[in-house]
């Protein structure tokens, strides 16, 4: 199997993964035109991860989006479905505690995390809901979650061209940087069936979570949405 379907069953994504795992930050940098550093900085910013603070970084594969969270003083916790992402992950950051989990299935007690954050991962689980209530869970009162994603265009001439580089564009150029091409096609097909930004608000309140709002950055290509866990 080259690639995932959309009805996203968790053997085929984690084995997507685990062959795209080695070039995966080069590949992303490419199509994202470089757009991915600056999205992790708003990442960073939104999170606001304080010295001693606990964070929980859910699909954090290599832990490339882990290290602004330990260079601020955060205790983080890198956590991914993929074992091929984590065995890159540990080649290049040996000093991160890896731990392998299902953002579904947490393998973590309640009341523990800060800050949960889930960077171009959410849209690859299973059951959408269920892990915005585990990610709840784990999550200390008080504590807040932030989530970045692609999501839609805000404005429609802008949308018409994004939606036609996703689907014609990226492939080509995937097939020149990426080990596995093919899972790209997928990633592709899952931006365009992904919830708009409301709909992903009202997901988080559905889950409990409360203030949820969100920042489009890129003209809309990405969200970050933030909510918080009552106190």
């Amino acid at each position: 199997m080259t690639r995932a379907t959309l009805d996203k069953q968790p053997h085929e994504v984690a084995s997507m993964f685990d062959d795209v795992a080695e070039r995966y930050d080069l590949t992303n940098d490419v199509l994202s035109l470089g757009q991915d550093r600056i999205w992790r900085k708003e990442v960073a910013k939104a999170v606001d991860a304080r010295p001693g603070q606990k964070v929980l970084d859910l699909a954090a594969g290599t832990g490339t989006s882990s290290e602004p969270f330990a260079r601020a003083g955060a205790y983080v916790v890198p956590c991914d479905f993929s074992l091929g992402m984590l065995r890159v992950g540990k080649q290049r950051r040996d000093w991160l505690p890896y731990t392998a989990g299902d953002a579904t299935r947490l393998p973590f007690k309640d009341d523990v995390f800060d800050a949960v954050t889930i960077s171009f991962g959410l849209r690859n689980v299973q059951e959408t809901d269920a892990a915005l209530r585990e990610m709840h869970r784990v999550t200390r009162p008080g504590g807040r979650i932030v989530i970045c994603e692609f999501s839609h265009p805000t404005w429609a001439p802008f949308r018409t061209v994004y939606t036609e580089y996703l689907m014609r564009a990226l492939p080509p150029v995937a097939r020149s940087v990426s080990s596995n091409p093919d899972a790209y096609v997928y990633l592709a097909e899952s931006i365009r069936a992904w919830p708009d930004q409301p709909a992903l608000a009202g997901r988080l309140q559905g889950a409990g979570w409360t203030k949820a709002a969100w920042r489009n950055l890129t003209g809309g290509v990405v969200a970050l949405h933030r909510g918080f866990k009552a106190g």
